[in-house]
């Protein structure tokens, strides 16, 4: 009872705050609204997914999801992704890393240029460049290999930037001590800059993982065989020329984002931490 007086006693002070309770709790039923429905869809009958009328309530055929793990190598898959995933975070961490440290704290001609150039990459739609980055790949005989959904995609823009958002906030004091101590660039990055940084390489981390995980076009178009494809890839056993099973595509995707979620829950605080060093000014 006392605590419901607080709370009435807040929102008198602050009558907008109820508000706000109001509008995040539209926004979660929004996010959450894909996630229900795939998880309604992946459960109903055959007759209730081609109904055209909708149905907002499961018909609890379990059996969809062993249809759907017995339709493709979906072990194969799961294997492929978590060796390509594993290997796009740990080069897209090194790489940005080491730029976003030069950005942050050195000083060299061209800096702002290259800098601006490097965020200018963004505003190009990644379908613009397939065409040139398919004939690069394939003039280097990766077509169906790992290397071709790895290496292209080892750099993070975004995690370059938070990263030297967070570098130009370390005090001065500290790259001076690490002087006097006899330390390297590179000492002084391992040893101290490194792991103060450990939120935001979470966040590039998080984000190079469900960027890798999530890849569709892209390992698509130069895979060829089962033996590379990830499990975004072969979600399209469930598609034919003959139409679309939907309830075998909606439990597939359900499996195979589950991983991402799990991994969201478990990172979701050094997520936050880290996207707060955003906002650090020069």
């Amino acid at each position: 009872m006392l605590t419901l007086r607080r709370t009435l006693r807040r929102w008198r002070l602050r009558p907008l705050e109820p508000l706000r309770y109001v509008v995040a709790a539209f926004a979660a039923l929004v996010a959450l609204f894909p996630f229900y429905w795939m998880f309604v869809v992946s459960l109903q009958s055959s007759q209730s997914a081609f109904s055209a009328t909708p149905k907002f309530f499961p018909d609890w055929v379990w059996s969809n999801y062993a249809r759907a793990w017995q339709a493709a190598p979906w072990i194969l898959y799961f294997r492929n992704s978590l060796f390509i995933v594993g290997a796009s975070i740990i080069l897209t961490l090194v790489v940005t890393l080491l730029a976003g440290y030069a950005f942050g704290t050195m000083k060299f001609p061209g800096q702002q240029f290259f800098f601006l150039a490097v965020l200018g990459l963004i505003m190009i739609p990644a379908e613009a460049t397939l065409i040139p980055s398919y004939l690069v790949v394939s003039a280097f005989h990766w077509i169906d290999t790992y290397q071709v959904q790895i290496i292209p995609f080892g750099v993070s823009i975004s995690g370059i930037f938070l990263l030297r958002q967070f570098f130009l906030s370390l005090p001065p004091s500290l790259w001076e001590a690490a002087q006097l101590d006899g330390c390297s660039r590179l000492g002084f990055l391992w040893r101290i800059a490194a792991p103060l940084a450990r939120p935001s390489l979470a966040v590039v981390a998080l984000q190079v993982f469900i960027g890798a995980w999530n890849a569709f076009l892209w390992p698509y178009l130069v895979t060829n065989t089962d033996n590379f494809r990830p499990v975004e890839v072969g979600l399209q056993a469930f598609t034919s020329a003959e139409g679309t099973d939907p309830t075998g595509l909606a439990a597939a995707a359900a499996f195979t984002t589950l991983p991402v979620l799990v991994v969201f829950l478990i990172a979701q605080r050094q997520f936050i931490a880290g996207i707060s060093v955003g906002g650090v000014k020069e």
